[in-house]
């Protein structure tokens, strides 16, 4: 009998042998990448280091600067109006298409591919794209504006009051074909009967979306609302490469903000404390969602 115990110990341990080996990999790259940097970044927050003297203790001392610092409030703020314009934009946008695509459509396979196409795209080659298209003076955007009678057509992008519209509405482009195939995938395991049930009990096709369809693509709205928040707080390429933070600092997001304060600054300590808020926003809206989630569930 111990024997046996044995031997079913060691063909255990041999087994989990083989499966931490298959995950080691990942869990040394996540090791190494994420999480060694984000416990330096939270330790460094507390501290004064510009990467070439000594690291000398801070304290508090960093955090007490975000609220004297005029440009962190105005890139906190900068953050909000891209989230509020991106969010609830993109889902609407990949709503409606999934809904348009689910039906029997000639050629809609194309559809979705070509829609899709603009995620998988270099983000670099969509802010170029998109600054040639919005350019004030040569872009076929305000030539089209010109040669419909508009004498004074928006500066987009060069413009303090149009850039981050422009950059939204870049990104709702961008990432709306990648939200449409999650819904898509979701309206399509929704059962059909259902919706035949509620023709029989006279449904119209409001009804039947505000009492079958909705409901029922709720994890799926949750999942994508919850990934484009994360994406959004932590939009970092498409402005870089648009504008640069820029007119002024009419686009300068948290992140960029991050970047310019260590990168150009070498103020490690003080970037890293503005990285550990972001965190902390992120992580708010996440719980804030799961709460949410639970009540729109238990109302619809």
């Amino acid at each position: 009998m111990k024997q046996i115990r044995t031997g079913r110990r060691r063909s255990a341990i041999k087994k989990h042998l083989v499966a931490y080996s298959f995950i080691l990999p990942n869990l040394l790259g996540f090791a190494a990448f994420t999480l060694v940097p984000m416990v330096f970044s939270l330790v460094l927050a507390f501290m004064n280091w510009d990467g070439a003297n000594v690291v000398t203790w801070a304290g508090l001392d960093n955090f007490i600067k975000l609220f004297q610092d005029e440009t962190f409030r105005i890139s906190l703020g900068n953050t909000f109006y891209y989230v509020i314009g991106t969010v609830p934009l993109t889902m609407i946008a990949a709503l409606l298409l999934a809904m348009l695509l689910n039906q029997r459509l000639r050629g809609r396979n194309l559809f979705r591919t070509t829609f899709f196409i603009p995620y998988i795209a270099s983000l670099v080659a969509v802010a170029v794209v998109w600054n040639m298209l919005f350019s004030p003076s040569m872009g076929p955007v305000n030539q089209l504006l010109l040669s419909l009678g508009m004498e004074n057509p928006p500066r987009w992008s060069a413009s303090v009051d149009w850039a981050m519209p422009t950059i939204i509405m870049a990104s709702i482009w961008q990432g709306m074909g990648y939200y449409m195939l999650i819904y898509l995938a979701a309206l399509q395991g929704i059962p059909y009967h259902l919706y035949e049930a509620a023709e029989i009990d006279g449904a119209n096709g409001w009804q039947k979306f505000r009492y079958i369809t909705l409901p029922l693509l709720t994890p799926a709205t949750f999942f994508i609302s919850m990934m484009l928040i994360i994406a959004c707080f932590k939009v970092f390429s498409l402005i870089w490469v648009m504008t640069g933070g820029g007119p002024g600092r009419a686009t300068n997001v948290l992140v960029i903000h991050t970047f310019n304060v260590a990168f150009r600054e070498f103020r490690f300590g003080y970037s890293s404390a503005i990285a550990m808020v972001l965190f902390v926003i992120v992580l708010t809206m996440t719980i804030i969602q799961f709460r949410m989630e639970k009540r729109w569930v238990s109302y619809m």
